[in-house]
């Protein structure tokens, strides 16, 4: 089933003629009106049943919450698919949707078979307009046994305190931290959908990074210019760690068979829903990280003792999940995203703590390159964290303040321990950035295995670590840092390495327009991303608009600086100005961006020549 959601003034229609499909109805309902309401066209498909139901009353309760109407006007609408249900079971479908709508909601329909000439008034907001398509359950994903197994069990939440003492979490004083009770609240009430909008969503479509893509499935984003330099940086940035580290740069498929003995195992094992597509009769399923690929990989590699530990790293552009719709929003969470993964082979379980702690720390390191704020959480099989204090406690050493816990009497999943590095937004939900995981089943479900130091084959563990998590996820919490700092009363901005006009030049007139344009040749030449405002306009317009560009450092080119060979250099940072040559400057900055990786311009120099993308 497909529908279309429209917050709309009105909607009205009138019948003007009948098809040889259409249902007997009542004149009353040859036209009709309602005002205030969520209209909602739909199309049944072909292989929509009775499941399908649920699903799209679920789904357009979460939309008629976020819009706050209760009013509902279901409009049969073929045009939205063209892979139709025969019209008696539409008919039958769209009266059982009716039927459960009149529940909860005030609900017209407009009758199925029949032209109708209508008319409809969009309310125009970022929610009034958005699509949905609901599949039987069963088709289309597959749910793995340990996401029903997540839902299932129960977990204990505890404070594991700077001092290594476990308190329960509604023992504990959280004076002093309040993102850590922001982070305790979330994952303890298990509160994943989103009812308002973020603020990183304006963001990233009004400075032109990265917007929603309607000819997609939704959380299939499209990245424009900036958005994809952004992206570029962060993914090199964190491979060139990995690969620093020790990590062994591979690529592997985006799909495998449903059917592969080893695979349909794993599936099982995590907690993900899987897209699914299919090759003539057979059926793939789209990855969710690079753990097939470098399993089987690995699998057929004769491995020593002396290669342990052996790192494997894959940037997987993209992974899937086909996450939930109603947790599904801007770049907090996607269906398709960018995943730096690495999995590590370890001899012994001393070997892969010793492991964990690396990963933890190159973690650390990167969120604090970032300048992210992040909570800690620490998730535990009881019988590891009973046998392995020593472990937990060099761990806490090194975080040096609480860390929420969730504590596992059984283990649900492959994995006996994983941490992640959370960021809390401006609406306090919370989004997982770095995660490190010990492993204990997959290298015997994979018959990975390595020859000792006898010639025996053994299996080794297996650490699964993402040292940034996804990158659109990276720039999701820049972006909302950057509204958390405006909050503050500081100007938002991306870190100088990140954004994506460094500098911009502003002649104040034509006439300073030439020598502009040698400064920017000089500056470039440093491998400085600059641009120049060539327009004719005021110079206010043209601050404006550097300042929305969120522009770190503006240059203003008048008479002066042209007679005293000086730069006049605006700071973003710290609203500051001054006059300095261009060699200063240039060190300075450089200075600034000392070790981080750097791009070209992604847009023509001149302003005056760039088409805009909204």
């Amino acid at each position: 089933m497909r529908i279309l959601l429209i917050h709309s003034d009105y909607l009205e229609y009138e019948i003007t003629s009948k098809t040889k499909v259409a249902e007997e109805i009542e004149d009353s309902l040859k036209q009709g009106r309602m005002e205030d309401c969520l209209s909602v066209f739909v199309a049944v498909e072909e292989g929509d049943d009775d499941s399908v139901i649920e699903n799209t009353y679920n789904e357009i309760t979460e939309v008629s919450k976020s819009v706050k109407s209760q009013k509902i006007f279901l409009y049969p609408y073929a045009h939205l698919s063209n892979e139709l249900a025969a019209p008696d079971i539409a008919v039958r479908l769209l009266k059982d949707l009716e039927n459960k709508l009149r529940s909860n909601f005030e609900v017209k329909r407009a009758p199925f078979g029949y032209y109708k000439a209508f008319k409809v008034s969009c309310k125009g907001h970022p929610l009034s307009e958005l699509s949905r398509s609901i599949k039987p359950q069963g088709k289309g994903e597959v749910v793995s046994e340990a996401l029903k197994a997540e839902e299932r069990i129960k977990s204990s939440w505890y404070i594991l305190d700077a001092a290594v003492n476990l308190i329960p979490q509604d023992k504990f004083d959280f004076k002093n931290y309040e993102g850590l009770k922001k982070l305790t609240e979330y994952e303890v009430t298990h509160s994943r959908k989103v009812d308002m909008v973020p603020p990183h969503v304006e963001y990233m479509k009004n400075l032109e990074l990265v917007d929603y893509e309607k000819g997609s499935d939704p959380g299939n984003l499209r990245w424009y210019p900036k958005g994809v330099l952004i992206k570029r940086l962060l993914e090199s940035s964190v491979t060139d760690s990995i690969l620093k580290y020790g990590g062994m740069e591979v690529e592997t498929p985006i799909m495998y068979s449903i059917t592969h003995p080893m695979l349909s195992k794993y599936l099982n094992r995590f907690p993900a829903r899987q897209y699914i597509v299919k090759s003539g009769n057979d059926d793939y399923f789209l990855r969710f990280a690079a753990c097939f690929g470098q399993y089987l990989m690995k699998h057929d590699m004769i491995i020593s003792y002396k290669d342990l530990p052996l790192r494997l790293y894959e940037l997987t552009r993209y992974s899937f999940r086909r996450e939930q719709r109603g947790e599904l929003v801007g770049l907090r969470r996607l269906r398709a995203f960018t995943m730096p993964d690495m999995h590590t082979l370890a001899p012994t379980m001393d070997h892969a703590k010793k492991e964990f702690i690396e990963q933890f720390k190159l973690s650390m390191k990167w969120m604090e390159e970032l300048d992210i704020k992040y909570e800690v959480a620490i998730r535990f099989v009881k019988s590891f964290y009973d046998e392995n204090k020593e472990f937990v406690n060099e761990l806490m050493s090194l975080i040096k303040r609480p860390v929420l816990v969730e504590m596992w009497d059984e283990r649900p999943f492959y994995f006996v321990m994983k941490f992640e590095f959370n960021f809390v937004d401006s609406l306090n939900k919370a989004s997982a950035l770095s995660t490190v995981q010990i492993d204990i089943e997959n290298t015997e479900r994979f018959e990975i295995k390595y020859f000792d130091e006898d010639g025996k084959e053994k299996f080794p563990l297996m650490l699964h670590a993402s040292i940034s998590g996804a990158i659109e996820r990276n720039l999701y919490a820049l972006l909302e840092t950057a509204f958390l700092e405006s909050k503050k009363g500081k100007k938002p901005m991306l870190p100088l390495w990140l954004s994506p006009t460094q500098v911009r030049i502003l002649p104040v007139g034509q006439e300073q327009l030439d020598y502009s344009l040698k400064i920017l040749d000089d500056i470039e030449s440093a491998d400085i991303r600059v641009d120049i405002d060539d327009r004719d306009l005021r110079l206010g317009k043209k601050i404006r608009d550097a300042e929305k560009d969120w522009v770190p450092f503006i240059i203003v080119v008048g008479e002066d600086e042209i007679k005293n060979s000086t730069l006049n250099i605006r700071s973003r940072e710290d609203s500051s100005q001054k006059n300095i040559s261009i060699e200063e400057f240039k060190n300075t900055f450089l200075e600034l961006v000392k070790g981080k990786p750097t791009r070209p311009l992604p847009l023509p120099r001149r302003i005056s020549v760039r088409a805009s993308f909204r």
